[in-house]
């Protein structure tokens, strides 16, 4: 429901707040006063389409602000949610919209700017506007089947019809999916085959890589350690004649040291101190040579032990390298990681018998495919009949209120259209739109293009009446609904316009007073002179003040008695 309405600088209106209620609300005015400035103002803020012209003469921009009472539950807010529009915090929703002097607009809904689509889109869904030159709403074609199902089919047929066509996309997806596969290997057969082969013979193995890279580091650590063995204990062995190595050397210095001592049982001459110190100097480098040698051979013996504890396969390095190189190589090839390897063999390997056991899966398919077709087509066919039924009801409802509205001679048609097959969806089989015969003998058309607007409204009227409290929309706006007509047809619109504001509220801009005494609040909308410049004002009218505004439209300028009389009279027939 439209709460308030802020209007800053359109057309005359330099500034301009109204506050609207729930139920009838009537604005009237004299001719010229800018009732359609008001309705031009509404539209701006509801994403009607904009020009500059409307921005109030010496200002640079116009500015409307329109605030709307919304439940929790509304369809608006999950609109608005799945946007990422903040609209929850409590029942309130406000549009606004800013006309710059260069044409363009802004638009925001609490306060989050949006394009001017999601605007028209949630202001769709919160007013209706039925005026002399443009329609909204139910003289689009596209709402006709919802508002159809909202009148008279029940909601588990819907339900069931929306389930079973998603159930039968579905399937008819998994196939499309699988038909897909199967080309795209038939294709690749070729290919397929040649890639298992050569991955089949590689075999690769979870994790292997860093098995492998593990490996190949103790190997090449095994292999550093050998070769220093091997080195060192080269040093320790004869290598040629010219060099027997260290313990040759030793056993030679040994030898060389004994000439300096005595032999067993020869004796020497008198010894003297030098050459005294010298034996002794002798026995002490023989034993540090025999310790040397001794030592020398241990050493031998721990080295030849160690290189015997080493590796005995000098190839194992080369293949673990060489396995390790052929996985990274087929990585590269196929442009994934060593890791990812058995997985593409196994993806591919699925692939090509996809290929090889396809047919059988695409039968099995097909027939699930089929079966959710079937399905979905006899719970079309149930909501089509449904639809039938709701149809000739509403149409019955409707005409019993074109009469008393002057539309007598109107014929109000339900159209069922099949829909081809590619357009089947969740709404089911067929297309429903309204049509109107505006005379007898004429073939029924649609709505805004067989009757004027002052008829077209009254048609809406009497078909809201009959579809009243099956719509979201909270708010509708008629545009002189009695245009062309008076006296009873006047009082009858009134008398409906009343009742249809007990489900929502209505906004209508009549010249009509039995529509204006109709209704729970009234506005009057009319021109003044501020500082020599002509403004547009609205204010709302206490009991006493609508009776002579009322008064004013029964009798002309000059008020009598008499039309003060007969307003009274209007008014206490609410």
């Amino acid at each position: 429901m439209l709460n308030f309405l802020s209007i800053r600088d359109v057309v005359l209106i330099e500034a301009l707040d109204l506050s609207f209620h729930p139920g009838l609300t009537a604005l009237t005015g004299e001719t010229g006063a800018g009732k359609s400035i008001l309705l031009d103002s509404l539209g701006l803020a509801l994403g009607e389409r904009a020009n500059a012209r409307l921005i109030r003469a010496g200002a640079s921009e116009a500015r409307v602000t329109a605030s709307f009472e919304v439940p929790a539950d509304h369809p608006v807010r999950n609109i608005l949610s799945e946007q990422g529009v903040p609209a929850e915090s409590d029942e309130s929703l406000i549009l606004r919209r800013i006309l710059s002097a260069d044409g363009r607009s802004r638009a925001w809904v609490n306060d989050q700017p949006i394009g001017i689509g999601l605007l028209r889109r949630v202001a769709g869904m919160l007013v209706e506007i039925q005026g002399q030159h443009e329609q909204m709403g139910l003289a689009d074609p596209t709402t006709h089947r919802d508002l159809l199902d909202a009148f008279g089919v029940p909601a588990a047929t819907r339900r069931k019809v929306a389930a079973c066509h998603r159930t039968w996309r579905e399937a008819r997806e998994t196939l499309e999916a699988a038909q897909r596969e199967i080309e795209t290997a038939a294709r690749e057969e070729e290919w397929l085959r040649h890639t298992i082969d050569e991955l089949s013979s590689l075999a690769p193995q979870p994790d292997e890589e860093n098995e492998l890279a593990a490996q190949r580091q103790a190997l090449q650590r095994n292999e550093r350690r050998s070769e220093a063995v091997a080195a060192a204990l080269a040093e320790l062995t004869p290598r040629d004649r010219r060099n027997s190595g260290p313990a040759a050397a030793l056993r030679a210095a040994s030898r060389a040291l004994h000439r300096l001592l005595p032999a067993p049982g020869r004796e020497t001459d008198e010894p003297d101190a030098e050459f005294e110190q010298q034996q002794a100097g002798a026995q002490e480098a023989l034993k540090a040579l025999d310790a040397a040698e001794v030592a020398l051979s241990e050493a031998e013996s721990m080295l030849t032990r160690l290189a015997a504890d080493q590796d005995a396969d000098p190839r194992l390095l080369e293949q673990v390298e060489e396995r390790l190189f052929a996985l990274r190589a087929a990585a590269r090839k196929f442009e994934t990681s060593v890791s990812d390897l058995p997985d593409l063999l196994k993806r591919l390997t699925e692939r090509l018998n996809a290929l090889e056991t396809g047919t059988a899966r695409l039968v099995e398919l097909e027939a699930a495919t089929a079966a959710a077709k079937t399905a979905f087509i006899a719970a079309a066919e149930d909501l089509s009949a449904q639809r039938v039924k709701a149809a000739r009801k509403i149409e019955a409802a409707v005409m019993a209120e074109l009469k008393p509205l002057k539309l007598e001679r109107a014929r109000f048609v339900v159209e069922l259209t099949p829909l081809a097959e590619e357009q089947w969806g969740a709404h089911g089989l067929e297309q429903a739109t309204f049509l109107l015969a505006a005379n007898p003998g004429q073939p029924p058309g649609p709505l805004g293009k067989v009757a004027s607007g002052g008829e077209l409204s009254r048609l809406m009227l009497a078909i809201r009446l009959v579809l009243a409290g099956r719509s979201a929309i909270g708010t509708l706006v008629f545009d002189e609904i009695d245009s062309g007509v008076g006296g009873a047809t006047a009082a009858a619109i009134g008398e409906r316009l009343h009742r249809l504001a007990r489900d929502m509220q209505i906004l209508t801009v009549t010249h009509s007073p039995q529509v204006a005494a109709a209704a729970d609040h009234h506005l009057r909308i009319g021109k003044l002179v501020r500082n020599g410049q002509t403004q547009t004002s609205a204010a709302p009218l206490p009991d006493v003040e609508r009776r002579e505004e009322i008064a004013r439209m029964l009798a002309g300028d000059v008020i009598t008695d008499a039309a003060r009389a007969a307003a009274e009279s209007l008014l206490e027939k609410r």
